[in-house]
């Protein structure tokens, strides 16, 4: 805590107890007030505007201060109740899938802020080698089931998994139109649907006419279907073998009455050669030509999509109506018992704990609307489900005889399990630009990777280059032109930007007009918003700028932005806003500290961090540089001060 040096005398009573010299009578009154003091100091310390707040529970605990009998300060802590998360599926005596691996994503997740309720559908008793007997419990069980958890814990999300007859599926399906019928506060619940038909080994599991009155009564009430590769096969009558088979047969799917599909493709080279086996395998174009990788095709329909998306009418490459390939590495293992139930209750919790912050907010709650959490729509959520199977899958473990389960391990924190979203099949690794490496990073490493500045100002005029080029301690700045879209005008002033920085040595980077860098020549980087990604790449931009021999930068807001930044393989990520801005119309609500701390952790160490928005003053940049950021992009600490060069020199003594 930075600031805790300024507010512990603030907090701390004037007579501090001491517990040797405490009576009895008086010990409770004592310990209170020592907690309460304590509670003080990290709340004054966290009530500074860079407030960290946490994104990977959304627990918010107001506290309020009452006085006691004594004239005591104690605390009163009102926690924020869990959004409710329903799993309607079959029971798994093994306990690695169904019902029971549901609720454990859901609490382990979302570290307690979705509390799990279930509804069951059937009742297997199996092991980890197999299924030795199913019961289904009469219809009217179920309708019980679904009528008692609706008239007292409403959800906010509810995750579907098997139905293994005609009847079931008819039941939910109905029960589902009418809860969205008459929904309450005019919000409907998520629902995730788990198709379940196929095993991972291609087993059929359901009949035809489950099959038939799924499509018929539980697609046309779901926001998303999430059928296996096998699954979607069934669906569509036919073998899909190429990504071109994939795409196409998500719009189909798409056409059966869900808002969104997401096809997992997590089966191995070898196990599709077996299932083909008729001799018309081409490896070349297969699904899984990117061996190594576990790819799945996430595709909504337009007016879904439109939702949270931050700038309506330009579209970003994480937007779900064009079609988002999310990828990771592949670990080659028997141990995914239940990857498939564990990913689609890890949506409807990821969901359902950013629809919780952003009621929290609108609401008028106390809790803070963080940025990332606050943005987790459809897209953020696959993700972040895939990155906890992932986690799963990875430390998987044999308990019995046979395959073991996916293991719950929290929120990711890792890079190593983290997807990317990749612009098609073909493209999940991608040749990386120009290596960069942070400032500290460089003074124990060995790389000759460019070592990134620790300050990042950004200007928008050629006058405030020629400024700052000529202050000691700028090594990179950017220009960031927007009072004109001119292409000449654009040309004409990076040209005397770069003029200038190559003459002081400073590293040019080029806002947005790629094109224009370029053809200018000379310019060291090029910095893009996730709208101008977007452009760039289907203008074939990033081979140019590639080929240029260019770094190249990426803003991100969100857990589906940062994803595809990871799969471009940029020179540094930057994220933002940290704090509030006025520098810019932004779109997101501020980050907070525990966002930045995330976002180190989930991007590989090689890359560097970069934060950007409020950061002020050489204070708030010794914040932002102890919660993981590499290097502070700022605007105002540099534009609107007196003492430039004190200011620059203030501020990459903050962030060494």
């Amino acid at each position: 805590f930075y600031y805790f040096p300024y507010t512990i005398f603030e907090h701390i009573p004037k007579r501090t107890p001491i517990m040797a010299n405490v009576e009895p009578q008086q010990l409770s009154s004592r310990i209170i007030a020592i907690v309460t003091s304590l509670l003080s100091i990290l709340l004054s310390a966290s009530s500074f505007s860079a407030v960290s707040s946490s994104s990977t529970a959304s627990f918010h605990q107001p506290i309020k201060f009452v006085q006691d009998e004594l004239g005591q300060k104690n605390i009163m802590v009102t926690c924020k109740a869990p959004s409710i998360v329903y799993t309607i599926a079959g029971s798994d005596s093994g306990g690695g899938a169904g019902i029971q691996t549901d609720l454990k994503a859901i609490h382990t997740l979302s570290s307690g802020s979705c509390h799990g309720c279930s509804a069951i559908t059937c009742l297997t008793a199996q092991n980890s080698m197999g299924v030795t007997k199913v019961h289904s419990p009469g219809i009217e069980f179920l309708r019980e089931q679904l009528t008692c958890l609706e008239g007292d814990l409403y959800p906010s999300a509810i995750k579907v998994g098997m139905l293994g007859t005609g009847e079931l599926a008819e039941e939910v399906g109905d029960w589902l139109r009418r809860l969205k019928e008459t929904s309450r506060g005019g919000k409907n619940p998520l629902v995730v649907v788990d198709p379940v038909m196929i095993s991972t080994s291609g087993h059929k599991l359901i009949d035809d006419d489950a099959k038939a009155k799924m499509i018929q009564k539980v697609f046309p009430n779901a926001d998303l279907v999430t059928p296996n590769k096998f699954e979607a096969e069934e669906l569509l009558g036919r073998r899909l073998l190429t990504p071109d088979d994939i795409e196409t047969g998500a719009r189909e799917i798409l056409r059966m009455g869900p808002k969104a599909v997401l096809i997992k493709g997590g089966h191995s080279f070898v196990e599709e050669q077996g299932k083909v086996g008729d001799g018309d395998f081409d490896g070349g174009n297969h699904v899984d030509v990117s061996e190594g990788f576990a790819q799945d095709y996430l595709l909504m329909s337009r007016e879904f999509a439109e939702e949270g998306k931050p700038v309506k009418d330009r579209p970003r490459l994480c937007d779900g109506s064009r079609g988002v390939w999310i990828c990771n590495d592949r670990y080659e293992t028997i141990h995914t018992h239940g990857t498939g139930c564990t990913l689609s209750s890890a949506i409807a919790t990821a969901w359902s704990m950013g629809q919780s912050e952003r009621d929290d907010f609108s609401s008028g709650g106390k809790g803070e609307k963080v940025g990332a959490l606050g943005s987790m729509y459809l897209v953020d959520a696959c993700c972040i489900a895939k990155a906890y199977v992932n986690a799963g899958i990875a430390r998987g473990v044999q308990l019995g005889k046979g395959p073991g389960p996916v293991v719950h391990t929290g929120f990711p924190s890792s890079h190593q399990h983290f997807p990317t979203v990749a612009f098609n099949a073909y493209s999940a690794s991608p040749r990386s630009f120009l290596a960069m490496q942070s400032y500290r990073r460089a003074q124990t490493s060995q790389s000759e990777a460019v070592t990134l500045g620790r300050i990042l100002p950004i200007v928008e005029t050629v006058e405030w280059i020629e400024k700052l080029a000529s202050t000691s301690g700028v090594e990179d700045i950017q220009l960031r032109i927007k009072d004109t879209s001119d292409y000449a005008t654009v040309l004409d002033r990076i040209k005397s930007a770069q003029s200038i920085c190559q003459r002081s040595g400073v590293r040019l980077w080029i806002n947005d007009h790629w094109k224009a860098a370029i053809e200018a020549g000379g310019c060291f980087g090029i910095h893009l918003g996730q709208e101008d990604l977007a452009s760039c790449v289907d203008f074939g931009g990033l081979d140019e700028i590639r080929a240029a021999g260019l770094a190249f930068g990426v803003s991100t807001h969100s857990y589906s932005e940062l994803a595809v930044a990871l799969g471009v393989r940029p020179s540094y990520i930057s994220l933002g806003p940290v704090f509030p801005t006025s520098s810019k119309d932004v779109k997101f609500y501020p980050q907070g500290l525990e966002t930045v701390r995330q976002w180190k952790s989930l991007i590989p160490p090689e890359i560097p961090l970069v934060a950007i928005g409020g950061i002020g003053d050489a204070n708030v940049a010794k914040v932002v540089r102890g919660a993981g950021a590499d290097c502070a992009a700022v605007i105002g600490a540099v534009t609107k001060v007196d003492d430039v060069a004190a200011a620059v020199t203030d501020l990459n003594e903050a962030m060494c």
